[in-house]
């Protein structure tokens, strides 16, 4: 039986891409969300726009035809997210030793629908429902790296010394965790903590979600402020598995 046609994927994902977000959207735009070099992105939107499946603004930016506007529906909802990663996030916990976080971008900020406690027995806190500031977190900065939509500049509030205020600085940040599939934070939302996120895909390829495990900094990373050996691998393979499960391809 043949296999699946990875243009036609590609083509899919732009679509539910552009349905999906709200407002125009450059090609270096799209080509960040989907992990696309900017060639490849600018020739798919240019065979939808010539198939009358997207549109082009007065500005250049690029929409999905207003017939398409169903393709914005998210394919997958926070509670489906949840069911489909719990088995690798409780893995995952167990593993690390560390307590592991999965979360959507919503509003901007990231919004943690599942959480898995350390496995220590120690007293810790329910954090599913709360919502983190997306640029001072491993989770957000995972979710904002793909995200089509700019960070709003006037949310880059700092939380502690060490947050990530410029936007200049976090677009730079941004385009590192793009290059390297992961993300690190050290006390950027909370003094004497630390987190590493990878991205959760879908089939297509786009972002729905970030895992994540966090904890005391000295834990989570050595005195040269690197993550400790063993924990990236394992939080981006746990990663890759929940995406697995959702349809995405490896990449």
């Amino acid at each position: 039986m043949p296999g699946p046609i990875q243009s036609i994927e590609r083509a899919v994902a732009v679509l539910r891409l552009l349905a999906g977000a709200g407002q125009g959207l450059g090609v270096v735009d799209i080509g960040n969300a989907l992990g696309l070099a900017k060639t490849t992105a600018h020739g798919i939107v240019r065979t939808l726009v010539d198939a009358g499946l997207v549109v082009q603004d007065e500005d250049g930016d690029y929409r999905a035809a207003p017939a398409l506007s169903d393709l914005g529906r998210p394919r997958i909802d926070a509670n489906d997210l949840r069911a489909r990663a719990v088995n690798w996030a409780d893995s995952l916990a167990s593993r690390t030793g560390e307590s592991v976080l999965l979360a959507t971008l919503s509003e901007g900020r990231a919004l943690v629908v599942h959480h898995v406690f350390r496995p220590d027995d120690s007293a810790q806190q329910l954090r599913t429902g709360t919502s983190l500031p997306a640029h001072a977190c491993a989770l957000g900065k995972v979710l904002l790296a793909w995200a089509p939509v700019r960070p709003d500049r006037r949310r880059l509030i700092a939380m502690t010394g060490r947050t990530v205020t410029d936007p200049a600085a976090l677009r730079r940040t941004l385009a590192a965790v793009r290059e390297q599939g992961w993300a690190l934070e050290v006390e950027e939302a909370a003094p004497g903590v630390a987190g590493i996120a990878a991205p959760v895909r879908d089939l297509g390829g786009i972002v729905v979600g970030a895992l994540g495990v966090d904890g005391d900094v000295d834990r989570v990373v050595d005195v040269r402020g690197r993550p400790r050996a063993g924990l990236v691998p394992a939080v981006r393979q746990a990663a890759r598995s929940i995406s697995r499960g959702l349809g995405a391809r490896e990449r």
